[in-house]
């Protein structure tokens, strides 16, 4: 079997095991022969067979490939992924990009009715050298030009990690001799050198425990998130509800006549933009800061047209 055919397999058997924790052996095998033409699609040498033996081995691969344990419980009667939270969504991320590139495969023929978004991030190419440096703990040297400035400026940073938003990546980390994390863009990083120079990475600092309540890539900009609370007209609301605005929004009040949601998020630029976005759908009910912002925001933009 070609190395594509075993990806597929592998990212089967994680896609079952999330929708279905604690399957059993013969449930996997079953979810596998009921979708081999999705991985005959990677290699169409391949043999349904697929026995015990064949999965103890996969489950190795898939932890030496994906970083992503699993396991079986003797209580539960089955397999399950032991990883957190917070690592099941990496890999729940490929499972869509898994998704969609077979959807694909499989519309061969229809790309008229097929239209996908012509934007494309610049920087993505960068992705595996930065990772490369901030497992292995080394300093990284690029040019950097920021978007509203023209100068080109060298900087050396000790990356700590990689973080997605709006179709971008950005690297964060600390540079030389300064105390603050930073953010920089993949598609204004430019000539990147992963040194030899190994930095000490800090214990207190995580990722998404930094990002837990800020949207956007902005990181925490107070000592503390503010109790914002947002009321949408039932239509939007319908969509807030599909896809939330933050992981962690609460729904206060769902009728017919709004939706009502509680955030507790920093009021960044990020945040704003966003709901400026969503015009007179939305009003914001707290606190009176971000009313009045919000408020100013959008009186700037109606006198733009009179």
């Amino acid at each position: 079997m070609s190395k594509r055919g075993y990806i597929s397999r592998y990212l089967l058997i994680l896609k079952k095991l999330k929708s279905k924790p604690y399957s059993t052996f013969n449930e996997l095998q079953d979810y596998l022969e009921n979708h081999f033409e999705q991985i005959q699609m990677q290699d169409d040498t391949l043999n349904v067979g697929f026995g015990l033996r064949t999965l103890q081995r996969d489950i190795k691969e898939i932890r030496n490939t994906f970083g992503i344990d699993i396991e079986y419980s003797r209580t539960g009667k089955g397999y399950f992924i032991s990883n957190s939270d917070s690592e099941n969504m990496n890999f729940q991320r490929m499972i869509d990009a898994f998704d969609m590139f077979n959807s694909l495969n499989l519309a061969q023929g229809v790309t008229p009715y097929i239209h996908l978004e012509k934007r494309r991030p610049e920087g993505t190419d960068n992705l595996y050298g930065l990772l490369h440096a901030i497992k292995n703990r080394y300093q990284v040297k690029f040019s950097y030009e920021k978007y509203y400035e023209s100068e080109v400026t060298k900087r050396t940073l000790n990356p700590y990690g990689l973080k997605e938003f709006r179709y971008r990546w950005y690297v964060l980390g600390k540079e030389n001799g300064e105390g603050i994390v930073k953010t920089f863009a993949l598609d204004r990083l430019k000539d990147l050198d992963v040194t030899q120079t190994k930095f000490a990475f800090p214990k207190d600092y995580n990722i998404e425990e930094n990002f837990r309540h800020s949207f956007g890539i902005i990181g925490p900009n107070k000592p503390n998130p503010e109790e914002i609370i947002l009321s949408f007209d039932p239509i939007q609301g319908k969509y807030i509800k599909s896809l939330a605005l933050h992981h962690d929004q609460e729904i206060l009040v769902n009728d017919k006549t709004e939706l009502r949601i509680r955030l507790r998020l920093y009021v960044t630029h990020d945040l704003v933009m966003e709901l400026l976005s969503l015009g007179s759908n939305m009003k914001v009910l707290k606190p009176k800061s971000l009313v009045k912002l919000i408020k100013e925001e959008h009186e700037k933009a109606y006198k733009q047209y009179l």
